[in-house]
């Protein structure tokens, strides 16, 4: 198998990703919530409360432990990380290309803010808190 199938197929092999429940209670227990998507998509579908949003481009940069210019909260590489996309495609990438660097329980919200909002969790109107 070949193209972007099995690429997603291979990002998503032997992990387990996260139902809209289960994302809002990993957080609650202290895992990270990132939100790659972009600033039109969390305009039309709104905040997810609790989420740094990180663009994609420099993702791996802000989230590796060892990167001086990473977050502060990037503290550990077995540290939860939860990535969030519009409908889960880019955020299984995203969660594979962390734990490529290391961060071994980097998943994402399967079904992305699409089944968050199907699942009637709330969004916030909360200032985001943005990091570059």
């Amino acid at each position: 198998m070949r193209g972007i199938d099995a690429l997603l197929a291979q990002a998503r092999d032997g992990v387990r990703r996260l139902d809209p429940h289960e994302t809002r209670a990993a957080v609650a227990a202290g895992a990270l919530l990132i939100d790659t998507r972009t600033d039109i998509q969390r305009r039309q579908q709104g905040s997810l409360p609790g989420a740094i949003v990180i663009d994609r481009t420099v993702l791996e940069w802000r989230l590796d432990p060892a990167y001086p210019h990473r977050i502060p909260e990037a503290t550990a590489y077995d540290r939860t990380i939860v990535v969030a996309c519009r409908q889960g495609y880019s955020s299984s990438l995203a969660a594979a290309s962390l734990r490529a660097v290391g961060l071994t329980n980097a998943t994402d919200l399967a079904g992305g803010v699409e089944a968050w909002l199907a699942a009637g969790l709330p969004t916030t109107s909360d200032p985001e808190d943005v990091r570059f």
